[in-house]
């Protein structure tokens, strides 16, 4: 990851996923959900968030996880239904950093853990770096508009 002194003012709102149901296989030995599957759920996330700001294969650039934390603050059991929710902490020259939670989706104030994601623009096809573009911050303010 790049140092990016260039940061600009995030978005104040969040970006929320659809519902997505816990698996039965989500489960440990303990009947709770495994603490890996966290990082699943926070990846469920920004594969919606890049989808609604355009990113992908068909633009050539990537969001590239470069950081990834996980605070578990509750066990999360089976059967069950949660959200990930994001808000936008800073947008860099190349990267962006995301506060990322789980929460259940019929009570956003349950959280079961929560998180922070650094995400670098990635050039698809050598894999170095690239800055947001001015489209991608309009498409990041559109997502986490208040």
């Amino acid at each position: 990851m790049s140092s990016d002194s260039t940061a600009t003012p995030p978005a104040s709102g969040t970006f929320t996923t659809p519902p997505i149901d816990v698996r039965w296989g989500d489960m440990d030995a303990l009947r709770h959900v495994n603490n890996a599957v966290y990082f699943s759920y926070f990846e469920e996330g920004r594969v919606h968030l890049f989808a609604a700001m355009g990113l992908g294969a068909a633009a050539g650039r990537y969001g590239v996880l470069a950081h990834a934390s996980c605070d578990f603050l509750r066990p999360l059991l089976y059967p069950a239904r949660v959200v990930v929710g994001m808000k936008l902490l800073r947008v860099g020259r190349t990267s962006l950093e995301l506060d990322c939670w789980v929460a259940d989706a019929g009570d956003a104030a349950t959280l079961y853990a929560r998180g922070r994601n650094v995400l670098v623009c990635t050039d698809g096809a050598t894999g170095r770096p690239v800055p947001w573009t001015d489209a991608d911050r309009r498409a990041l303010d559109r997502c986490f508009a208040a």
